[in-house]
């Protein structure tokens, strides 16, 4: 199921299971986790993409490992709020992996992710190669800590912990 909003999306989470977060790529999907209290993201892995059913058993299969109940994909909108053609192919494959799985989906505004992740890594003194295996992880895990907030607040404004 692919909700509407972030606070559609909190209504049909069970009340504590670990979110996937993705950064979908031409060529990679970085991949982060939540703990199961959701509070923190991680970055996971990067999954090398070759055709999207190979990518997507990859996912699931990752995912059901790990016990995640839901999946936050990085919408990659322009600057000026519009959608393009990256966020049409991000909106088609959520829709073709909603024939796999019954976790339900969310998106994220994941503008600037690479950048700040980028920033992290370099600050952190990651090599150039290590950056360049690491970034598209590290982008998801910042598109999931901004889902992961949000869905914070969405809990505290209905009144939940």
């Amino acid at each position: 199921m692919i909700c509407a909003d972030l606070a559609a999306y909190a209504a049909t989470l069970p009340g504590s299971g670990a979110l996937a977060g993705l950064d979908l790529g031409e060529k990679t999907i970085g991949v982060a986790l939540s703990d199961l209290r959701r509070s923190v993201a991680t970055p996971a892995t990067v999954i090398r993409r070759v055709k999207f059913t190979a990518d997507a058993e990859a996912l699931l299969a990752l995912l059901a490992a790990r016990g995640v109940c839901g999946i936050v994909l990085g919408l990659p909108l322009n600057m000026d709020g519009s959608e393009g053609p990256r966020a049409q192919s991000t909106r088609a494959f959520a829709r073709n992996l909603e024939r796999m799985t019954d976790r339900p989906m969310a998106f994220w505004d994941e503008r600037l992710s690479t950048v700040a992740a980028e920033r992290a890594l370099l600050e952190a003194d990651a090599s150039r190669k290590r950056r360049k295996e690491v970034i598209d992880a590290v982008a998801a895990g910042y598109i999931l800590q901004g889902a992961l907030d949000r869905l914070a607040r969405i809990g505290q404004e209905r009144g939940g912990s």
